[in-house]
């Protein structure tokens, strides 16, 4: 099983994002270092929502592209993103499944839905979720 390791202060800022976002779902990207199935978030990014929805996200290509290039700057990789859904379960809708095009992405799921935040962890491989771990550290 895969495990993504996520320094507590990244969760935090990932949460203040999301609730900076409402009501509209708030996204991001991580990047790090990868070994094996531990995955290493070192960077997050958290990106503007173009879409301005509490039912989807896309994110910006230009503010994807000075992402990427960040992240081969400072020799990380991309391990995946993150979204947040404003009123529905931390766990990956038909539209995320359907939009899962990178086998080897994780995809964080955090939900505002109840009274404290909920954080989970997925992988899509071939239309299939698969649960991953998330270690907050």
């Amino acid at each position: 099983m895969t495990t993504i390791r996520l320094k507590q202060q990244d969760y935090e800022a990932i949460v203040a994002h999301a609730k900076s976002g409402l009501p509209n779902e708030a996204c991001g990207l991580l990047a790090g270092k990868a070994d094996g199935d531990v995955k290493t978030v070192e960077k997050i990014y958290l990106l503007s929502n173009p879409d301005n929805s509490p039912e989807h996200f896309s994110i910006d290509p230009k503010e994807q592209l000075a992402a990427v290039k960040d992240m081969r700057a400072n020799g990380f990789v991309p391990l995946g993103n993150f979204h947040s859904h404003p009123s529905t379960p931390a766990r990956l809708s038909e539209e995320d499944i359907r939009l899962a095009y990178d086998g080897k992405a994780s995809y964080l799921i955090l939900s505002l839905a109840g009274e404290s935040p909920v954080l989970n962890a997925f992988g899509v491989v071939g239309g299939e979720v698969v649960p991953q771990k998330l270690s907050i550290f």
